[in-house]
């Protein structure tokens, strides 16, 4: 029988069963705790709290939590949009477990990335180093570090398992996604995607679960997209998108044997915003419907094939090149009206908002 003091086991328990030695840990092991204990504390927790209305138009508060990443010893925190949409105040808790009033400073839905500020001392606040996402491939180690369930600076590894050329959810498409197995769950989105350095590669900012937990199939925006906004968030609040006005669709081949096009692949314009770039430089919409399989498409319209140097080969296409381009630029737009090939120089304005 086993005896034991108030300050521990007896001696003959201790000599009975000897303390085995800690095995020594992998070159692996070692350098994911470095990393973590270098960048933790540069994830903070950030509660959103929002207002609805019931039935009888009585206020309801409703409380959700999130990640993000300080950026700037002055204070600014990178999240996702969808972390804070909607709030009407925002809390921020860092490592030390100060809580500070969160400021939204700016927001971006087209790239689900917001950034959000407080007023707390620089000697409080650690800078995340980072990273260049257009290195990364498939199978490099990767290390994400949140909240899930509230369950503060949390740390999962895993891999890169691809780079998706696009991903569409409900709400957006997004370009060049980090797709990985480490566990991300809700509170995690809008926190580090770390490389073996320590360096921020991507924003956690989703995952595809039938259940609603990680099924290790995460996703993340690439950080060299948040770099390319972040100071428009900053300075003006908001990113200004190069607009063109019209509304297209992608030809597909029914369409164009249905209509004898003279082109196998662009996109058709269907709709021309009045007063629009597009109806200024004088390209012609879509004159009617017509029901090709089970699709009703708008006929009649200019085929769009290029923009400056780079084809159009669907409407995706035309959106993706557009995003690259900056209001008030000059591009040359090629399109056929009926079997002409035609040119046109197109003075593109911003993107409106909401």
């Amino acid at each position: 029988m086993m005896r034991f003091a108030r300050s521990g086991v007896l001696l003959f328990v201790l000599l009975a069963f000897p303390v085995k030695k800690a095995f020594p840990l992998t070159p692996d092991e070692q350098n994911t705790i470095d990393i973590y204990q270098r960048v933790n504390a540069s994830v903070v927790n950030i509660t959103s709290i929002a207002v609805s209305y019931d039935f009888f138009f009585n206020p309801v508060p409703s409380q959700a939590t999130g990640s993000g990443s300080i950026i700037s010893k002055k204070g600014y925190i990178l999240t996702n949009q969808h972390v804070v949409k909607d709030s009407r105040r925002l809390e921020v808790a860092l490592a030390d477990g100060s809580r500070w009033p969160g400021k939204l400073v700016g927001t971006d839905p087209v790239t689900d990335l917001a950034v959000v500020a407080i007023k707390a001392p620089p000697d409080r606040l650690t800078v995340i180093p980072i990273g260049d996402s257009a290195r990364l491939r498939p199978g490099q180690k990767v290390m994400a570090i949140g909240n899930p369930f509230g369950l503060e600076r949390t740390l999962t590894t895993g891999i890169i398992s691809s780079i998706r050329k696009t991903l569409k959810t409900e709400d957006l498409e997004m370009e060049d996604v980090i797709q990985t197995d480490a566990s991300i769950n809700p509170g995690n989105s809008g926190g580090p995607l770390l490389d073996s350095d320590g360096k921020m590669v991507g924003i956690n900012t989703a995952i595809f679960s039938p259940s609603g937990g990680s099924v290790g199939i995460g996703f993340a925006i690439p950080i060299n997209t948040a770099s390319a906004v972040l100071d428009q968030l900053i300075l003006k609040g908001y990113v200004p998108y190069a607009w063109m006005g019209i509304e297209l669709q992608t030809l597909v081949a029914q369409l164009v044997q249905a209509l004898d096009l003279p082109v196998e692949h662009g996109a058709m314009v269907a709709r021309i915003a009045r007063g629009g770039p597009a109806a200024r430089a004088g390209l012609r919409g879509g004159t009617r419907e017509v029901e090709i399989g089970n699709t009703i498409v708008i006929i009649g319209g200019d085929i769009l094939v290029s923009i400056g140097e780079e084809k159009v080969e669907s409407a995706e296409a035309f959106y993706r090149i557009l995003k690259r381009r900056k209001p008030g630029e000059i591009v040359r737009l090629a399109f056929y009206r009926g079997r002409d090939r035609r040119e046109v120089d197109v003075q593109l304005g911003e993107r409106p908002r909401g």
